[in-house]
């Protein structure tokens, strides 16, 4: 999060601070001093990504291979000048900070619902003070950067702390984000990715120094003034009182129009002022309404020590060093092994959300691109719970016999206001022969734990029965088709107008480079086809949590979404498909595409029936729906005996809710807003 105002201060109030830099002469300069040491820049990739994604469009699911290249050109500017990149992603989110996740997490859902009443009334992609990220787009550019050589860090931790770490450890000549954080941590340079020019490999180093002699205190007050004033661990709302009383006793020397700048001037000299001592710190404790925890100033100033480092504020047998490891022994597997290849997979970013589960029992999803009052889809969180009920099992290996711990699902979806995590029971696939163990499943081999990988990954998707067939697709077209055809068991308002839309996109996105669909043009956007889109790209990391739980029974590269969707392409189709557009129009004409589209669409209708689900036609015209509208989260797969005991907070969470927002709405029969479920019978 950084510290609320700094990075603007440092713009506004410190011009000094902010450096105009060269990379290819500060690599240079590094070569000279450092014989044999590579240039290396650590990227803290979470804060760049919004930065590195430029297409125009955005709202309809992500033009991936549009970004792909875009990411190699970031690349290549930076191997041209001999500088290597480290990413480093987020990997968790921290306990003490999951109050300010679920704060972000509501505000982009009001961000998201007016983004779709814009597109309802115009029927366009809305300007960029509009923008959101495309869904999961943090997590496939993780894999993006991979695929393209990168070497790529998820972290055990908060990114910054890493990041600074590995940044001064490895005596890299600077970090690249957009973070003020970094200007309190006493690491190597921080670099603006803001204010890079790539073309030119130039942008904004900000000095600490500099800042500090604007503020009157040392590089040793940094990590006492920004807790002073407000971060992840000691909050703005214990604080105001305090900076009342900056204020009237140190105020600035020449006062701002500009309140938040009065405020760390005002904190700057009335710690300035102070010895820096365990004491003082003791002291401030004291004077602060920290409430219940009086170490919360403690553990701020400690947040910004890195391995080996000191503080006067601190002393040395109360230095708590965060660490770059986790103890084993508190953790939900108690294999050594596999909790160690989990470990690594996750830290070296191969595997998707795994160790987070064998490890704390939990995991969290941010916003997706879901229109809350499109009533027939449910959000994505929903739609895939079974499927990820049964990776639980997997991974905790429920079958053994024992109780079995439940999952704690931070999801986000239409009624759930985040007050707590959804607690979800482990399901057992129906795997022919039962369910392989975890060590069979990442550690044997052979041909017949070839087919067991594949065959236990399939029944994650109630696809068990459809290996053969499956199996003699490529495997990209394979993995989507299992992503489909789940889509359309759990989902029964999906006509086969989606269908169409779904098929004629992967196939015809093959031939497609990334330059043909950037000039692809859109006349207009349907609000339904980008809330699909969204529901899309979820279930494409569906598939790889599956596949990390499985043993990868795919290449992760087979799963990506560059390589089996596109946004602007998926619009097109879908807009055609319901405009009631041949077969051959939907397929651009291309002949050899027709046979492998009625297989394609002849098969999952197959699979659909043999699950009693007809899909019907439903031609939508214009896009938006007609009719009235329901809910319907396709109570079948919930009908499994061993089931009703765990929908069972899900149908009083949801009940509960809908009856609030009725009544909130003045709803009743009628009602344009009333939303209606089909929920499974308890």
């Amino acid at each position: 999060m950084g510290v609320r105002g700094l990075q603007g201060f440092v713009a506004r109030a410190c011009p000094g601070a902010c450096q105009t830099v060269d990379l290819r002469e500060m690599a240079e300069k590094h070569r000279i001093d450092h014989p044999g040491c590579p240039a290396v820049i650590v990227v803290d990739a979470m804060s760049c990504v919004s930065r590195w994604y430029t297409p125009e469009f955005w709202v309809c699911g992500g033009q991936w291979r549009e970004y792909l290249a875009i990411l190699e050109d970031f690349i290549n500017a930076f191997k041209a000048a001999g500088i290597k990149l480290v990413f480093y992603f987020d990997g968790v989110v921290e306990e003490t900070k999951r109050d300010e996740w679920i704060k972000r997490r509501m505000k982009n859902t009001q961000e998201t619902a007016r983004l779709f009443q814009y597109i309802k009334n115009y029927r366009q992609q809305p300007g960029k003070e509009m923008f959101v990220l495309p869904s999961a787009l943090p997590t496939f550019t993780r894999y993006a950067l991979k695929s393209l050589g990168q070497k790529t860090v998820c972290t055990l931790q908060e990114a910054d702390f890493e990041v600074a770490a590995y940044g001064l450890q490895n005596n890299c000549i600077g970090i690249l984000g957009q973070d003020s954080d970094y200007l309190i941590y006493d690491t190597c340079p921080y670099l603006s990715i803001e204010n890079l020019r790539l073309d030119r490999l130039v942008t904004v180093m900000y000095s600490r120094e500099v800042l500090c002699r604007v503020l009157g205190i040392s590089l040793t007050h940094l990590p006492l003034f920004a807790c002073l004033l407000g971060n992840d661990i000691v909050p703005e709302s214990m604080l105001e009182g305090f900076w009342n009383k900056c204020l009237i006793k140190s105020p600035p020397r020449i006062s701002s129009r500009n309140g938040r700048t009065n405020i760390l001037m005002s904190v700057a000299n009335y710690i300035s002022k102070i010895p820096c001592s365990y004491s003082s710190l003791k002291r401030l404790e004291e004077i602060l309404p920290l409430g219940s925890d009086k170490t919360l100033l403690c553990r701020g100033v400690n947040s910004y020590l890195l391995p080996g480092q000191r503080s006067p504020w601190i002393p040395p047998n109360e230095i708590n060093c965060q660490t770059l490891s986790l103890q084993q022994q508190s953790a939900l597997c108690q294999d050594k092994e596999i909790f160690q290849l989990a470990k690594e997979q996750h830290i070296q970013s191969e595997n998707y959300s795994i160790f987070n589960i064998l490890c704390h029992g939990e995991i969290d999803c941010s916003n997706s691109l879901e229109d809350d009052y499109d009533t027939e889809i449910p959000g994505q969180a929903l739609i895939y719970r079974p499927a990820r009920q049964h990776i639980y099992s997997i991974l905790l290996e429920s079958g053994k016999g024992g109780t079995c711990p439940l999952v704690k699902e931070w999801f986000v979806y239409f009624g759930n206001p985040l007050k707590q995590p959804d607690l979800i029971q482990p399901v057992q696939p129906s795997v022919p022969g039962g369910t392989p163990n975890l060590k069979t499943l990442w550690l044997a081999k052979g041909p017949d734990v070839e087919k067991q990988r594949y065959s236990t990954f399939l029944a994650c998707f109630h696809l068990q029965d459809e290996m053969e067939e499956l199996q003699a697709l490529e495997a990209p077209v394979a993995g989507f088709c299992c992503l489909v055809a789940y889509l359309m068991m759990q989902v029964s308002s999906l006509s086969l107008e989606d269908l169409n839309a779904f098929l004629a996109l992967i196939l015809c996105l093959k031939g497609k480079s990334a330059a043909q669909l950037t000039g692809l043009q859109l006349a207009q956007v349907e609000s339904r086809a980008v809330h699909l889109g969204a529901v899309l790209i979820r279930g494409l990391t569906t598939l790889l949590m599956a596949n990390s739980a499985c043993g990868f029974p795919f290449r992760m590269d087979d799963l990506m979404p560059w390589g089996v969707f596109d946004g602007k392409l998926f619009q097109e189709k879908y807009q055609k498909a319901h405009q009631g557009c041949s077969v051959e129009e939907l397929l651009e004409g291309n002949e050899s595409l027709y046979t492998p589209f009625q297989n394609l669409k002849s098969f999952i209708c197959k699979v659909c029936m043999a699950k009693n689900r007809t899909i019907h036609s439903r031609p939508r015209g214009n896009g938006f729906n007609t009719g009235r509208e329901q809910r319907d989260f396709n109570p079948r797969f919930q009908q499994q005996p061993h089931r009703s005991h765990i929908v069972s907070p899900y149908h009083n969470q949801m009940r509960e809710f809908t009856q609030r927002h009725l009544q909130s709405q003045g709803g009743g029969s009628g009602h344009p807003h009333e939303r209606k479920y089909h929920l499974p019978p308890q």
